[in-house]
């Protein structure tokens, strides 16, 4: 993150001894240590945050593109399945008209003449 080198924090170390002195120096770097900490923990927590997040919007787009992917195919079988059935009830319907009409035909017949049976010898 920051770019400091061993001679840098010598000249921090020296300075702060100096000026802090002797006595308050372990204290300072001990609360120093466990400000630096918190703000350590508080970044990688909202760094976790952000990736769940980032996460959480990848899922919901590939639950979206799956949806989407599935009304697709749900249609696409009911295209099939409507196509298939016209192509078995019109076959059968026109047959259906034929057998009635047929039956029409029939019942526009005249009725059987009998012919009387003559009786044997």
């Amino acid at each position: 993150m920051f770019d400091i080198g061993f001679s840098e924090l010598m000249v921090i170390g020296i300075v702060a001894l100096i000026v802090i002195g002797p006595e308050r120096l372990p204290r300072v770097a001990r609360t120093v240590g466990h400000l630096l900490g918190r703000a350590q923990r508080y970044v990688n927590d909202v760094k976790t945050d952000i990736n769940r997040e980032i996460q959480l919007d990848e899922l919901k787009k590939l639950q979206s593109e799956v949806t989407e992917s599935a009304r697709g195919l749900e249609n696409s079988v009911f295209q099939e399945l409507n196509q298939t059935r016209e192509a078995i009830e019109t076959p059968l319907k026109t047959a259906a008209r034929d057998i009635e009409s047929f039956g029409q035909a029939a019942d526009d017949l005249p009725p059987p003449v009998d012919t009387p049976v003559k009786p044997a010898v």
